[in-house]
């Protein structure tokens, strides 16, 4: 199974101003743009590091999924949640032919924490031999950071400015989450429900 982001959150879409101003950065500073892409890089970090923790994306962009075996016929869990809509479901085979499938053989399952793809009759289409399933999907909470649940927005700008605290260190601070993080994304963690009671 292979996880693909298919469209970048938009600059416009990164509060690269108010992180000026979390860091409390300087008259002068905050008005220029010299750090500009440098504070965006730390944004796009410290989001990407929280999406990767909950399994939530946090800006609505275009993904798509490879997959090679159905785990289940009667649905496939999509990895990542919010989704809000399937884009496109296409079967390829081992000599790389492109089948689309209709719109009306599926639908989406919507669900905040384990969003799938059921069919409409008894079954998801048959990947080919050798082949695979492609869907693409987009997933987001929100279309801009203003629309962000507050919690998740602050749990970015503070792991962010943990980034940019410690960018001098050669290694350092990049694969914890600073006090306070893992209590702000804590409810939006993915469930996990696989393993049995007493396993």
């Amino acid at each position: 199974m292979i996880l693909s982001e298919e469209t970048k959150v938009p600059l416009a879409a990164l509060p690269v101003q108010a992180f000026k101003a979390h860091l409390h950065l300087g008259t002068g500073f905050a008005e220029s743009a010299v750090q500009d892409a440098v504070l965006e890089g730390y944004l796009r970090a410290a989001l990407a590091a929280i999406e990767g923790r909950t399994g939530k994306a946090l800006i609505s962009r275009e993904f798509s999924y490879r997959v090679f075996t159905w785990r289940d016929v009667e649905g496939q869990t999509l990895p990542l949640a919010p989704v809000g809509q399937i884009l496109e479901m296409s079967l390829i085979d081992v000599d790389d032919e492109l089948t689309i499938v209709p719109a009306e053989r599926y639908r989406l399952c919507a669900d905040d924490q384990r969003p799938r793809v059921v069919p409409r009759g008894s079954q998801l289409p048959t990947i080919p031999t050798g082949g695979y399933a492609e869907i693409f999907f987009t997933a987001g909470y929100a279309e801009t950071w203003e629309e962000l649940p507050s919690d998740l927005a602050q749990a970015v700008m503070m792991l962010a400015s943990y980034y940019y605290e410690y960018r001098d260190q050669s290694a350092g601070g990049m694969d914890v989450f600073p006090f306070g993080v893992n209590g702000l994304i804590e409810r939006f963690r993915t469930v996990r429900s696989f393993g049995r009671i007493g396993a």
